[in-house]
């Protein structure tokens, strides 16, 4: 006979609700998971087909909302470690800053394969 196993009544109602949810529900938990965990992040900033800056170890990138109407800016703003010498790789001098991009700017955001 199986033991009984406390945690199954834990997991079990979890799951039936994950697998109820659409689609759409299921990628904003996986969103806020991230949000709540982080993310090894890099953040590329082109000028035409050249990388001009990059940011790594960004957790993420958040939209700025108005003071007063709560309205969503044209701005995405982050924190990330300033890969200055755009090697890829933290090196001793490079600092974690706040950076903020345009809507207007080129700029892909893509979890770290490292």
């Amino acid at each position: 006979m199986a033991s009984f196993k406390p945690w199954a009544l834990m997991v079990l109602p979890l799951l039936l609700t994950l697998g109820a949810c659409t689609q759409e529900q299921q990628n904003q938990i996986k969103r806020d998971i991230q949000n709540w965990t982080g993310t090894n992040g890099v953040m590329e900033v082109y000028a035409g087909n050249m990388v001009v800056k990059r940011f790594l170890k960004v957790d993420k990138l958040s939209t700025a909302l108005g003071t007063s109407d709560n309205n969503p800016r044209s701005y995405r703003y982050g924190y990330g470690v300033y890969d200055e010498n755009l090697n890829g790789q933290i090196d001793s001098d490079e600092k974690r800053v706040y950076f903020e991009v345009s809507d207007y700017s080129t700029y892909v955001f893509f979890e770290s394969p490292r």
